[in-house]
């Protein structure tokens, strides 16, 4: 008689967590174009690609980490760029609207945005991970061991047998996450058992799913789960956690050389933070000397701010941002004091300005992140504004024009023509500022709904679209014709 297999009707997985000079050569950068990318890309399994332009700053500052990281992952992953002042169409299709901009593509599709760090280290190993099965198979303790012990997060598959259907669903939903996230899966059931996957006890470090297994399902559970309470926040994982608003502690976080003393201020953290858990706010901790210009840049703080302490933030999703200046204590009485503060609406947010000019009189007025509120949220005037960076040559060529758009209309009483500084300003919530120029229309009545303009860049396209979406009709200086 044939032996009986018992197929289990739902599926188990787990979320096991830990916190665990190269040559460059211009060469081992493929560079494509508008003629080749198609067929090109397509010969390569996985392909890092970089969108960008010779002018950008940020371009300029990636260009050795992208060629090390090439150089590094030469026959295992292709990296390439196409330039986009040459190759505009090339970009267009793939909806680069900044620069630099990163994509993995696979066998020449474009399957997801690069959201890891912009080092070589960084790219190596976010890149490494992009290549191989979608789902590692274990077959061993030791294989899940290995697997589970040199990552901060992973997701396991329990199954019953190589037939189950539930698993070759588990697979289709690897394939479509496995840019965020790492996978693998097992048979043997012994191996989900010594995890607990099989019962209702579970560790902090082990989350099981019982669920009906389905991509969506899935994606909900891992996007809860994923990174637990108070996770170690990374240049690799900082983007997915950010998605929430987020509170982080830096400090000189070293789970490599320093475990004990890295979780002696996590565990700080997390008896205070846990009080607040289901209040729609997420934590972490990271490294401070990982984030030393973005707390620079993004929070005015010094290298020396909170010296061995831990140093709070909190950044929102909108992009609101707010610092713990009471120094932390050990107590954690003075973490309890910010986010009481928070909660109640009571903290002041952070934001980066240039000094509010003493003198504003020409005709292109000259907005700071402080004077956005008085000027572009006027509510009596309707405001065109240019987001710009000093170094942008496209900004440049338009600056003779937007000149004379504001010469032409500086006699209206109902319009202000104004410009921004958007690399040493901070970008208001509702303005998505990916390029430079951006330029928007903030009109009278309709200050939380600004209109992205789209149009040419002569001064009677400007004319044409204020005359069509201005409160008030357009009063020309001199002797201007109207449209």
């Amino acid at each position: 008689m044939a032996a009986a297999v018992r197929l289990l009707p739902t599926v188990t997985f787990a979320l096991l967590s830990a916190f665990p000079a190269a040559v460059s050569s211009r060469r081992d950068v493929l560079e494509l174009g508008h003629a080749d990318f198609d067929y090109l890309a397509a010969e390569h399994e996985t392909m890092l690609v970089k969108f960008y332009a010779p002018w950008c700053g940020h371009c300029k500052k990636l260009a050795p980490e992208f060629e090390k990281a090439a150089t590094r992952l030469k026959g295992t992953v292709q990296l390439a760029k196409v330039d986009c002042t040459a190759h505009s169409e090339t970009c267009a299709r793939f909806g680069v609207s900044g620069y630099p901009t990163l994509k993995i593509f696979r066998y020449g599709r474009d399957s997801a945005p690069y959201e890891g760090p912009r080092t070589a280290e960084g790219i190596y190993h976010y890149m490494k991970k992009q290549t191989g099965p979608d789902s590692v198979h274990l077959k061993t303790e030791e294989d899940l061991k290995t697997f589970v012990n040199n990552y901060d997060a992973s997701i396991v598959g329990v199954f019953s047998g190589p037939d189950s259907s539930l698993l070759a669903e588990y697979l289709k939903a690897a394939g479509l996450l496995r840019e965020q996230f790492r996978f693998a899966h097992t048979t043997d059931l012994k191996l989900g058992e010594e995890h607990g996957v099989t019962s209702e006890v579970t560790r902090d470090s082990v989350v099981a799913f019982t669920d009906y297994l389905t991509i969506s399902s899935l994606r909900r559970f891992v996007r809860d789960h994923i990174y637990g309470l108070c996770p170690h926040m990374t240049l690799e994982n900082r983007d997915r956690l950010r998605v929430r608003d987020l509170l982080t502690a830096y400090y000189d976080l070293d789970y490599h050389h320093n475990i004990r003393g890295s979780n002696y201020w996590r565990n700080r953290v997390m008896k205070v933070v846990s009080k607040y858990a289901r209040r729609g706010l997420t934590f972490s901790v990271a490294n401070k000397k990982d984030f030393l210009s973005e707390l620079e840049d993004d929070f005015g703080l010094g290298t020396s701010d909170g010296g061995e302490l831990p140093f709070i933030t909190i950044r929102s999703k909108l992009g609101h941002k707010y610092t713990m200046r009471e120094e932390f204590t050990r107590d954690g009485r003075s973490l309890e004091r910010f986010l009481d503060d928070y909660f109640a609406g009571r903290l002041k947010s952070y934001v980066k300005s240039e000094p509010v000019p003493e003198r504003n009189s020409a005709a292109v007025k000259v907005v700071v992140a402080e004077s956005f509120d008085d000027i572009v949220n006027d509510s009596d005037k309707d405001v065109l504004i240019q987001f710009y960076s000093p170094s942008c040559p496209h900004c440049k060529k338009l600056e003779p024009v937007y000149r004379e758009l504001a010469d032409t209309l500086y006699s209206d009483p109902n319009i202000v023509i104004a410009k921004m500084n958007a690399v040493d300003n901070d970008v208001p919530p509702g303005y998505d500022v990916q390029g430079y120029p951006t330029i928007y229309f903030a009109p009278v009545g309709k200050k939380d709904e600004p209109i992205r303009y789209e149009g040419g860049r002569e001064v009677q396209d400007f004319l044409k679209f204020l005359k069509r979406e201005a409160s008030h009709s357009l009063a020309f200086s001199g002797s201007k014709d109207e449209l």
